[in-house]
C-alpha cells in the first residue's frame, strides 16, 4: 500500500500552487484583487475542517480577480468530503458564475456566444475538480468496505477454526470418557478387592493408596470431561483451586514418607499457592515414580519478600518402575514460574537424591 503524504505537506503545496496562481495574474495597480487572491489562498488552510466556509471565502477571489486555483481546490476538497450531489452542482454553477462575470461591472450577457463558451469551460473546470473530489471519496469508502471485508473474513476463519477446535475437544472428551475413565475405573475396583483380599498390612495400605488416588483422579477426569464438552458452550463450573491449605493432605497421602516444613505468611496471591502446591505435586510425584522406598523433605519458606520451594529426597532402595510419562512435569514448573516472575533449578543431590527448587515473589495482598 503506498504511503500518503502528510497532511501538512498536502496543504502547503495546495497553498504554494494558489499563491504562484496569484503571481501569475499580479497586478499592482489592482490591489483589491490581489488582495483577494492571497486571501483565497491562505484561507485554504481550513479546507479540512471547514470545507465549506473555505468554498465560501474563496469564491470572491474566482469574482474579483483570474486567481481560481484556490478556489478549485477548496472545491475538490468539498466534493471529497461531502455527498449531496445537488449541493455539489450548485457549487459548480456559483464558480461557473462568478468566474463568467466581471466585478465591479457584471458582464453577463446570454446571447454573447463567447460568454457561453467562457461560462461552459469554467463549468467543466469546477466539475473536474468535482469529480475528482468524489472519485477520492469513492476510492476512500472502497478502502474502508474492503478493511471491513477483510476483518469480516478473519472473523469467519476464527470462528471456523473455533468450530473444528471444539469438535476435536468434543472428541477428545470422548475417548477420554470411553476410554482413560473406563480404565481409571477398573483400576480403583481391582484395589478394592486387592486391599478387602489381601492379609499383609503394607500391600493393604498400599492398595487403599491406589484406590484413593484412582477415585481422585477418576473425578478429575469427569470433570475435564465436562469442561471440554462444555467448549463453545455456557462456562463450566470449575473445580476449587488447590492452595496453601492443601499441601498437608497432599503429603500424607502421596504415598511415600515425607517431612513437611512451611513457614509462609498470609495472604499470598491464588497464582503463587497453586504453584507451590503443583511444583510440591510434581516433585512428589517424581519422587514416587522414579525413588521407591525414599523419603522427601518438604520446606516451604518466606524471606526477603520471596517464596521459596524447595523438595528433596533420599537416594532409592528400590529399582524404579518402568511408567510411561512424557517429560514434561519439570518444564512445565519452569515455565510456570518464569510466569510469576520466579526461577527453577532442579537436579540430583551428593547423596544419590534429586532436589526441585522454586523461587517466586510473595506480592502479599493483606
Amino acid at each position: 500500500m503506498t504511503r500518503r503524504p502528510p497532511p501538512l505537506l498536502t496543504d502547503g503545496a495546495v497553498v504554494a500552487m494558489a499563491l504562484l496562481d496569484v503571481w501569475a495574474h499580479w497586478d499592482i495597480d489592482e490591489p483589491l484583487r490581489m488582495a483577494c487572491g492571497l486571501g483565497a489562498a491562505v484561507v485554504l488552510l481550513l479546507r479540512r475542517r471547514q470545507p465549506v466556509l473555505t468554498y465560501l471565502l474563496t469564491l470572491p477571489a474566482v469574482l474579483l480577480s483570474d486567481a481560481v486555483v484556490a478556489c478549485l481546490a477548496a472545491l475538490y476538497t468539498l466534493a471529497s468530503l461531502s455527498r449531496p450531489r445537488a449541493l455539489l452542482l450548485l457549487y459548480v454553477l456559483a464558480f461557473a458564475v462568478s468566474d463568467t462575470m466581471s466585478l465591479p461591472a457584471p458582464e453577463l450577457d446570454t446571447t454573447d456566444t463567447r460568454k457561453l463558451i467562457a461560462f461552459g469551460y469554467s463549468a467543466a473546470t469546477a466539475a473536474a475538480a468535482v469529480f475528482l473530489g468524489q472519485l477520492v471519496r469513492t476510492r476512500r469508502d472502497l478502502s474502508l468496505k474492503l478493511t471491513e471485508i477483510s476483518e469480516a473474513r478473519d472473523h469467519q476463519q476464527l470462528l471456523t477454526a473455533q468450530a473444528v477446535l471444539a469438535k476435536e475437544r468434543a472428541q477428545l472428551a470422548r475417548e477420554m470418557h470411553d476410554v482413560v475413565s473406563h480404565q481409571v475405573s477398573l483400576i480403583a475396583v481391582r484395589a478394592g478387592a486387592l486391599q478387602v483380599g489381601a492379609r499383609d498390612a503394607d500391600t493393604k495400605d498400599a492398595a487403599a493408596t491406589i484406590r484413593r488416588l484412582s477415585v481422585q483422579t477418576l473425578d478429575e477426569l469427569r470433570h475435564m470431561v465436562g469442561v471440554l464438552r462444555a467448549s463453545g458452550g455456557h462456562p463450566t463450573e470449575l473445580t476449587p483451586q488447590p492452595a496453601l491449605a492443601d499441601i498437608r493432605r497432599l503429603a500424607d497421602n502421596c504415598g511415600i514418607e515425607t517431612r513437611l516444613r512451611m513457614e509462609l505468611p498470609e495472604g499470598l496471591p491464588a497464582t503463587v499457592q497453586r504453584a507451590i502446591y503443583r511444583t510440591v505435586q510434581e516433585a512428589l510425584t517424581n519422587t514416587r515414580k522414579h525413588a521407591p522406598g525414599a523419603t522427601a523433605n518438604i520446606d516451604l519458606l518466606h524471606a526477603n519478600g520471596s517464596v521459596r520451594v524447595r523438595i528433596t529426597n533420599t537416594a532409592p532402595t528400590q529399582p524404579p518402575l518402568p511408567l510411561p510419562g512424557a517429560h514434561h512435569g519439570l518444564i512445565g514448573l519452569r515455565q510456570r514460574a518464569e510466569l510469576l516472575g520466579g526461577t527453577m533449578t532442579s537436579g540430583p543431590t551428593e547423596d544419590g537424591g534429586y532436589e526441585v527448587c522454586v523461587v517466586l515473589p510473595a506480592n502479599l495482598t493483606g
